[in-house]
């Protein structure tokens, strides 16, 4: 396994060997949980949400609020993004609540207007959910980010759009940066294109498709396609703003040009950042409740209530939304194959290691996870992270061609990496609750999606008494929403903080 293929979260390390990766960056010790965790959890909206509807609202053919969006890094650069090209984003006043962001109002252009740069961090739906806009907007647009963001794929939509009728500059690269010279429209029409490594090149030209002259037909043309709930989870959206769509065959969806009506959206739980909290009930023994659970939602993080119950757990929602799963025996090993649930894979394969770990490290079960091939290619290489992490705390993780598999292996306490990845970060956290000595490297870089991640997960474990005190010192490092994210977290901060400030 090569380090180099991973992101350090260090800026201009494009290679690296994979020494040192926590100079320079505070450790965060996991807290350790000494029995069953109890707890009810409440969470911020969904990240994938919160990104499609910002999108629709800055197409849409009048003024949308968005209530309780999700704050985080990638939101807060998609609505730098689309205000680079000339939309009104504002916050409206705090609402009285836990953990609630305020609602936005969307003001779309009159006109799209160019002649701008976007940065789009390590952000996917920015790098591909913006590109499509930028070539409705009258001037140059250039794309960059993070580094790690110049090697995530970017060709399929650019080639597609290209297709459309884009004028593109990427030098060859297929990636970032590059430069959309908009004309003011984009013809539109059929294109084919693989999405094999990404839903999102699919949702990507979905969003924007009413707005081109033609509409969109896109075709996948690849031999798989992960994810398959987030496109459900566009198509959805647009329907519910009046866009024509329709699936004429399998893999195949075409936009029928018109308006995108505007409308007053209000944002479900993000369920994926859910993942880790429960899973704490599963790798503890105990129960937790996450409210407003929805009854029926294209969230894939909705899975959860089948998958956790793999590894000796029931999920049971009640008829006020809370969702309870709660540990039933011991925590077992699993087979999976699980290609629609790419983003809950790292918290599975953290259950997964810590039911190889057992209940003292030598009586633990082997699990393999399969069809998560694709998630080399998000913000990290996370099967590679994956089992170089668990393998440095004592554990046996193997790649596999599309997963990991996990053998048996105690483990023991010691750094746990995020190589900037937010689900990776996550992972260190709960594994930390079972194996004493866990210190997760730049947990800000839960930001991501979660900001708070360390304040909910000090709160979960607050109101439970299983938690030893001894083991958790420093939990209260934790984010203060207000004030910004600390200077060591490769830059998470700065945006995060500039999207609570600046709205």
């Amino acid at each position: 396994m090569l380090i180099a293929k991973m992101n350090q979260g260090k800026d201009g390390d494009e290679t690296g060997t994979g020494e040192s990766l926590d100079d320079g960056v505070e450790l965060w010790p996991a807290p350790l949980s000494s029995g069953a965790i109890s707890a009810t959890v409440p969470l911020p909206g969904s990240k994938s949400l919160t990104g499609r509807e910002l999108v629709l609202a800055a197409l849409a053919d009048g003024p949308s609020t968005l209530h309780v969006p999700l704050r985080s890094r990638d939101s807060a650069l998609m609505v730098d993004a689309l205000r680079e090209l000339g939309t009104e984003i504002t916050a409206m006043p705090q609402q009285t609540g836990e953990f609630v962001d305020p609602d936005l109002r969307i003001e779309p252009a009159d006109e799209l207007t160019g002649s701008t740069t976007i940065e789009c961090g390590l952000a996917g739906t920015v790098m591909r959910f913006v590109p499509p806009i930028a070539a409705l907007a009258l001037g140059p647009v250039a794309f960059d980010g993070d580094p790690y963001a110049r090697k995530r794929p970017m060709r399929p939509v650019l080639d597609a759009l290209r297709d459309l009728g884009a004028d593109i500059a990427d030098e060859g690269r297929g990636a970032l940066p590059f430069t959309v010279h908009g004309r003011g429209s984009l013809r539109g029409g059929r294109v084919e294109i693989d999405a094999s490594l990404s839903s999102q090149f699919v949702s990507a030209l979905l969003l924007a498709g009413a707005r081109f002259d033609e509409g969109v037909h896109v075709v996948h043309t690849g031999e798989r396609l992960p994810s398959l709930p987030h496109i459900e989870m566009t198509i959805a959206a647009l329907r519910a703003r009046g866009v024509e769509v329709s699936s004429p065959a399998t893999g195949e969806w075409i936009v029928a040009p018109g308006p995108i009506r505007a409308i007053d959206v209000t944002i479900e739980p993000d369920l994926s950042n859910a993942a880790p909290f429960l899973a704490a009930a599963v790798a503890t023994g105990g129960s937790v409740t996450v409210p407003h659970w929805p009854a029926a939602t294209t969230q894939v993080g909705d899975l959860l209530r089948s998958l956790l119950t793999e590894f000796g757990a029931s999920a049971t929602r009640d008829d006020t939304g809370n969702l309870t799963v709660r540990a039933q025996g011991t925590l077992a090993g699993v087979t999976l194959h699980v290609p629609e649930a790419g983003e809950l894979a790292p918290t599975l394969v953290g259950l997964a290691a810590l039911a190889a770990h057992g209940s003292d490290g030598t009586d633990g079960s082997p699990s393999s996870i399969t069809g998560i091939g694709h998630i080399r290619h998000h913000e990290t290489d996370r099967i590679a992270a994956l089992v170089a992490e668990i393998n440095a705390l004592g554990g046996d993780a193997a790649e596999l061609d599309d997963g990991i598999e996990i053998r048996p292996a105690a483990l023991h306490g010691g750094v746990w990496h995020s190589y900037a990845d937010h689900r990776i970060a996550t992972t260190g956290a709960l594994i930390g609750l079972r194996i004493p000595g866990i210190e997760v490297e730049d947990v800000a870089s839960t930001s991501k999606t979660l900001p708070r991640f360390t304040e909910l997960w000090s709160e979960m474990l607050r109101r439970d008494s299983s938690v030893d005190p001894a083991a958790s010192t420093g939990i209260d490092v934790a984010f203060d929403a207000t004030a910004g994210l600390g200077p060591a977290i490769s830059g998470l901060g700065r945006a995060a903080r500039g999207f609570i400030e600046g709205l």
